[in-house]
């Protein structure tokens, strides 16, 4: 299998459970991984492979329109779209909240699944 990989993209997003979460959006760290059909690579075909511009955009529109409590419901959502949406038959994902606490550089989660099947 293989993997596409997308570091250190910065999202807004709406998510938390304190007054001074839901105030305003906050910026996430996203990294994804997630296994692609070998067959792209042999082709030299788009159309046989994941676009990770697609991929993109679809994260960032997703997570500014809705609101989530936790950053495992976030991860849980995206692992959704990647398996369900674009196909992928594995996804790692790691999200994290950005300068949330004092002293901390980031807080966050780190979700791995694969299609069952």
């Amino acid at each position: 299998m293989d993997f596409i990989f997308i570091e250190d993209m910065r999202v807004e997003a709406h998510v938390g459970i304190y007054d001074r979460e839901r105030a305003a959006p906050q910026t996430l760290d996203l990294s994804l991984t997630f296994g692609v059909p070998d067959e792209a690579a042999q082709d030299d075909d788009i159309a046989k492979t994941i676009d990770y511009a697609v991929v993109i955009a679809r994260i960032r529109a997703e997570l500014a329109a809705r609101h989530f409590n936790l950053l495992e419901t976030i991860g849980e959502f995206v692992i959704g779209l990647l398996l369900d949406e674009f196909r992928a038959p594995w996804v790692k994902v790691s999200i994290a909240k950005v300068g949330i606490a004092r002293g901390v550089k980031r807080v966050g989660v780190q979700i791995e699944r694969a299609r069952n099947g």
